[in-house]
């Protein structure tokens, strides 16, 4: 085959496949296969970094939660005690805050260890304005209130978020409807200050109490 002919790649390709397909009885011959043989391999493998390099590019992107630094959703759809009385956290956070967000109301572990953990630590107070958050109605909220906090000395308020529109807005609702029948608020904790997000803790799994309890959070 010509010079010219081996500069074509279509043309060098064709070439090394017929001499790997073609072995010969002397020695030199087979010597010459497996060199070319060894030299197609190499120039393969040289790619497969590349490649895989390429495609870990499709997983590198972070989760889109709430982030340090981002505004409280300025919204009207938080409820407290009854339907009428809505809470805008937007406005009604002054200077340091504690959101605490929960699955679901009565749920076991937000009813024996969460909200009580923060109920009961000691620099609460210290933290700010407390408010506890579930896709709940405020009739619930309210009734799971007076069995957590019942003389009300905390000063934790229980907020009810019906529509899921503020769980929503900080991008932490997910999919329980096994579980609940619908969407539903991982559980969170956010440290607010000034109207911005300073701190966030975001259950991995969705529900556990690995990151957001209440030890956690306050120390």
């Amino acid at each position: 085959m010509t010079k010219s002919k081996l500069s074509d790649p279509s043309v060098r390709f064709s070439y090394i496949v017929l001499r790997t397909s073609y072995i010969s009885p002397t020695p030199y011959s087979v010597h010459s296969h497996n060199h070319t043989i060894t030299m197609f391999a190499a120039r393969r493998l040289a790619n497969i970094p590349r490649v895989r390099a390429q495609a870990s590019l499709f997983h590198s992107t972070a989760p889109a939660f709430v982030q340090k630094g981002d505004a409280i959703p300025n919204l009207d759809v938080l409820v407290e005690n009854s339907p009428g009385n809505k809470v805008n956290l937007a406005k009604e956070i002054k200077n340091k805050a504690v959101i605490i967000g929960t699955p679901a109301a009565f749920s076991p572990a937000c009813s024996s260890t969460h909200v009580p953990g923060f109920i009961n630590h000691p620099k609460l107070k210290e933290a700010g304005q407390t408010f506890v958050i579930s896709v709940n109605d405020p009739f619930v909220t309210k009734a799971w209130a007076d069995s957590l906090d019942p003389q009300g000395k905390s000063g934790v308020r229980f907020l009810g978020d019906p529509s899921g529109k503020f769980t929503e807005a900080l991008e932490l609702s997910f999919d329980s409807s096994a579980i609940f029948g619908n969407n539903r608020s991982k559980r969170y904790v956010l440290l607010v200050e000034d109207g911005k997000v300073k701190e966030t803790f975001i259950e991995p799994d969705n529900t556990g109490l690995n990151v957001s309890a209440a030890e956690k959070v306050l120390g």
